[in-house]
């Protein structure tokens, strides 16, 4: 069966559920318990569709992958030897990136001149560009936030200039006096905050040519380092990692708080989606983790309507209210107090990277038990540069 026949499957099991649950009400529009159980059951055969579709697109992407050429395509000219005319140099060259592996495998004890390009200042060396590049992209890959936000490489601190305030315009008769308004900036600041991960590996594995060391340590490091970014990009209060949207002070606006510390209702999400400015709204995503979300798909608009729409095509998301909804662990559950929505425009969080990631060596930490350690270093920033860009729907005390 294809993606498209089960996906279509999908969507009439979800009609089929919806119109057995406009049947079945009594008069004070409840179910009974016989029928609850049988409308759970149906949605739980759409969410095992889902699940399917999910593993079906994961299994087509690892085909597409085994499926690529093993041999690379000759891409230079055959006069020079099938090489490139332009040289790479520095961190970009094919002798640093060599160097690089050959000083991760004999546990750095043999330092090649070449890396001597890329001595970090903290004693560890600057991974090649390659490296860091595949590393930006697990980082995408795995951080929604990435994805959402817009980034910037900085070798400084970045001041971001905020409008505060606008000059308008009037109306005034022939030959009266100009008004001037004045136009007021503030300042958003992007610094650098540390965030590093450490791996261990055994000797053997270390000198094993045969185990993809960089790959692992690439891997690694790239989903470990993502996921502490989106925790404080969502959730971080300034002290020494990013400012989240979450933040009381500096993150987004508080659009909506819900009259129950438990429940959250259709016109809440209704009011929340208006909350926000309707420039904003043209890129808008909502982003909340999957136990909201559980909440949110039996919501109901005045008409009946389920707001939850399921995607019909495959790698598109689904939506709310005719908008994405993306979703992270990190978001908080639903509790008395708690911010558990957010919606609005994610590109006006700025990321600050200070420079490029680095590697270094744990010398001696594991000797006596014959491992190696490996850390990985990154300067990263994000503030949300304007606060009415993100509405937040926060849960009543």
């Amino acid at each position: 069966m294809t993606i498209l026949e089960l996906r279509e499957k999908r969507n009439k099991a979800w009609e089929a559920a919806k119109a057995f649950v406009e049947t079945k009400r009594d008069k004070d529009g409840l179910l009974s318990a016989e029928d609850a159980a049988t409308y759970g059951e149906m949605e739980q055969k759409v969410q095992n569709y889902s699940a399917e579709i999910a593993r079906m697109e994961e299994m087509e992407a690892m085909e597409a992958e085994l499926n690529k050429p093993v041999n690379t395509p000759i891409t230079g000219k055959p006069m020079n030897g099938g090489k490139d005319t332009e040289r790479k140099t520095g961190r970009a060259s094919d002798e640093y990136k060599e160097a690089m592996l050959h000083a991760i495998r004999n546990n750095f004890r043999n330092i090649r001149n070449v890396l001597s390009e890329g001595i970090d200042a903290d004693g560890g060396y600057l991974v090649p560009e390659e490296y860091d590049s595949r590393l930006i992209e697990g980082l995408e890959e795995e951080n929604i936030f990435r994805k959402l936000g817009t980034t910037i490489t900085t070798s400084g601190e970045r001041k971001i200039n905020i409008a505060g305030a606008k000059p308008a315009a009037a109306w005034i008769d022939e030959g009266e006096e100009l008004t001037f308004g004045d136009a007021k900036f503030s300042q958003i600041n992007l610094d650098a905050h540390k965030l590093h991960v450490a791996v261990k590996v055994t000797e053997e594995l270390l000198y094993d040519n045969a185990f993809g060391l960089e790959n692992y340590l690439i891997r690694q490091f790239s989903k470990a380092l993502a996921n502490a970014e989106e925790d404080a990009f969502l959730n971080g209060d300034g002290t020494g990692k990013p400012l989240g949207i979450f933040a009381e002070e500096g993150g987004g606006e508080i659009g909506v708080t819900t009259a129950s510390a438990t429940d959250i209702t259709t016109d809440e999400i209704i009011n929340l989606v208006y909350a926000l400015k309707r420039p904003y709204r043209k890129k808008a995503k909502f982003i909340m983790n999957d136990a909201t979300i559980a909440v949110i798909r039996k919501l109901k608009d005045e008409n009946g309507q389920y707001l939850w729409q399921p995607s019909l095509q495959v790698g598109e998301p689904d939506r709310l209210l005719g908008y994405e909804v993306m979703t992270s662990a990190y978001v908080p559950t639903i509790a008395a107090g708690k911010p558990v929505i957010a919606f609005g425009d994610f590109s006006y969080y700025n990321i600050g990277d200070r420079g490029v990631r680095s590697f270094a060596e744990l010398k001696e930490l594991f000797a006596g038990n014959g491992m190696v350690g490996f850390v990985a270093k990154e300067r990263v920033d994000g503030k949300l540069v304007l606060a009415e860009a993100v509405q937040v729907l926060k849960m009543g005390a």
